[in-house]
């Protein structure tokens, strides 16, 4: 293989997949998940919009101070204090990159930049060159590209070329296009810019209508080498391209494609389940590749096919993308350094001993209620530790009176402040019972919007890992909570989604 057989991976969980309402992650989570992407060999991660806010700009700084083995992404718009912040987030990186863009679609410069055509390839100019003085890795997008004419398209990226562009980003911003006319268009694209040769040509695919994937494929196949994509297709609206799809697509049918990748796949289902843990999206169980039933057999013929021999009804393994039973072998007498360097294996680190000291009591007590301790269990008692680091709310006590022919009554004391209230309430089970408990004490005010369960692991003793969904006044936050005691779990997520509302950060939104 030569390395222009090479697809490079640039993972936008961070950023574009922290768009999906209610997905967004604290700083210690991104830190994790960019950890992980390191682990499985990722070769570009956009750790977020340096701009949009200073929690953001803190999260893309410490990413860079951090990670060595991947390069890191910044997005900015084409405008001096966007490219300026992005360039000072990623002054210490190792590996940096400013990825800077503008709207080249008629409809997007008539009625959101009200920019003439002529303005837009200026300003593009004119970003790309302010942000090579800043950093010498800069990507330029077209957003909108699928509903960008092809000659404006073919003007444009040559003059950014020309500015010091080294990778040029066609997206499917609203997922528009189909595989064939998309393919055509990178293919159009490569074969009529003359400096085309100058730079790497990436693809950033929503999936609106469920062709992210299928466009992303059809690009490379027409010659783009970078394909931008998310842990689970997480993204805004239906999501982005599934970099597991991608990943063992390439590999899976490396015989039609003949590319390949820098992925260590064994670690995409970690990956998968850390980002359904910190985000609080399950994975659908029918998921390709990471879904709990992806390499499950229900049908009689199937399974004997398989027991006779695996390739009958398996293109790939359960191990290729790590699915192996990965149990880690602690209870009540593991000690505090065993469970540091498993969570530290997990790209989970502690700043303080006392956060450590925190995390091992939570361990403890799940190993008394929990006979086998796995890596989901781990990642979740985690998230549920740093969660407290963000409190106005906090669950004191719960007790649930739940029985046959009764009405469910829940008993809830919620400290405020450190000001403990307490409360009954009603409901038409224990979980409803709970909620309008923590709401008359509360009275947010707030909308559910969502409420759901996942086991985070097989067994009655089984964490579950609750995921509570609020709107309040257009705002929309995920809370998370996980216990053995669903109920427990359940009070943990709404509180959680309480705090979260109570953050008044607000971030610019960004679109490619």
């Amino acid at each position: 293989m030569t390395d222009n057989n090479r697809v490079i991976i640039f993972d936008t969980t961070l950023r574009d997949g922290e768009q999906s309402p209610g997905a967004s992650m604290t700083r210690e989570e991104k830190m994790r998940v960019a950890k992980q992407l390191e682990k499985m060999r990722v070769d570009v991660i956009e750790a977020g919009f340096a701009i949009a806010s200073p929690g953001d700009f803190e999260s893309v700084k410490s990413i860079a101070d951090t990670i060595k083995d991947s390069t890191i992404c910044s997005l900015s718009r084409a405008l001096d204090a966007d490219i300026d912040r992005a360039g000072e987030a990623l002054a210490n990186a190792n590996s940096g990159r400013i990825h800077t863009f503008i709207a080249t679609s008629p409809i997007h410069m008539k009625y959101k930049l009200q920019m003439e055509p002529e303005k837009v390839v200026e300003q593009a100019v004119y970003a790309v060159k302010r942000a090579r003085n800043l950093i010498s890795d800069v990507e330029f997008s077209l957003e909108d590209a699928s509903r960008s004419e092809l000659d404006f398209m073919c003007r444009i990226i040559e003059k950014v070329i020309d500015a010091g562009a080294r990778t040029i980003n066609i997206p499917d911003t609203v997922g528009y296009a189909v595989p064939e006319e998309f393919g055509h268009t990178i293919k159009q694209l490569l074969e009529r810019i003359p400096n085309a040769d100058k730079a790497v040509f990436s693809v950033h695919c929503h999936n609106d209508l469920g062709l992210a994937v299928a466009n992303s494929l059809a690009a490379v196949n027409a010659g783009a080498r970078q394909v931008e994509c998310t842990i689970n297709g997480l993204g805004e609206r239906a999501g982005n391209a599934s970099l597991e799809e991608v990943v063992m697509a390439l590999r899976t049918r490396q015989d039609v494609l003949g590319l390949h990748t820098g992925i260590d796949t064994t670690q995409i289902v970690p990956a998968s389940r850390l980002i359904s843990s910190v985000t609080g999206f399950p994975v659908q169980p029918n998921k390709a590749i990471v879904g709990a039933n992806a390499f499950a057999h229900e049908s009689g013929i199937h399974q004997d096919g398989v027991l006779k021999h695996r390739e009958t009804y398996e293109i790939m393994t359960a191990q290729d993308v790590g699915w192996n039973a990965n149990k880690m072998v602690m209870g009540k007498h593991s000690g505090r350094s065993a469970f540091r360097a498993r969570l530290e294996e997990l790209g989970t680190t502690f700043e303080s001993d006392a956060e450590l000291n925190t995390a091992f009591a939570r361990f403890k007590d799940l190993a008394d209620k929990k006979h086998e301790i796995f890596d989901e269990d781990l990642q979740a008692l985690v998230s549920d530790t740093q969660i407290s680091h963000y409190e106005k709310y906090k669950l004191s006590s719960l007790a649930v009176t739940s029985q046959t022919g009764e009405t469910p009554v829940a008993t809830m004391t919620v400290a405020i402040n450190d000001q403990e209230q307490s409360a009954e309430a009603e409901g038409s089970g224990p979980v409803d019972a709970a909620f309008k408990a923590i709401e008359s004490i509360v009275q947010s005010e707030a909308s559910l919007e969502l409420y759901s369960v996942n086991a985070i692991t097989s067994g009655t003793d089984s964490q579950g890992e609750v995921t509570v969904r609020l709107e309040k006044g257009g705002r929309i936050v995920n809370g998370l909570g996980a216990d053995t005691d669903i109920i427990i779990a359940s009070a943990k997520a709404y509180i959680h989604a309480l705090n979260m509302l109570e953050s008044t950060e607000e971030k610019a939104h960004p679109q490619v």
